[in-house]
């Protein structure tokens, strides 16, 4: 289990191998998925569950301005990331 930390206006990937298998949870703020064609879809506030498996979400992004947080959880341990990511703002679409 590990905590994603979007701060506003932040957009990050989402990688349909990496992240085949997780379950994420609004914990802080919102976030909103970006669907397989770019166009934005449902904003999830605080407690609002999702997974990411064969639903074709290609982003998440925080439409607010302050940070947002997500814990991620998959079935299999993720040694090779840290327990809070700080992702940069890539200049997705607003």
């Amino acid at each position: 289990m590990w905590t994603l930390a979007l701060r506003g206006g932040a957009r990050v990937a989402v990688v349909a191998a990496e992240w085949s298998d997780a379950f994420g949870v609004v914990i802080c703020g919102r976030v909103q998925l970006e669907l397989r064609d770019g166009e934005p879809g449902p904003i999830l506030g605080r407690d609002a569950g999702f997974w990411l498996r064969g639903t074709g979400v290609r982003a998440l992004r925080n439409p607010g301005r302050r940070t947002a947080r997500v814990r991620i959880v998959t079935p299999r341990t993720r040694t090779d990331t840290p327990p809070v990511r700080q992702l940069p703002n890539d200049g997705g679409t607003t």
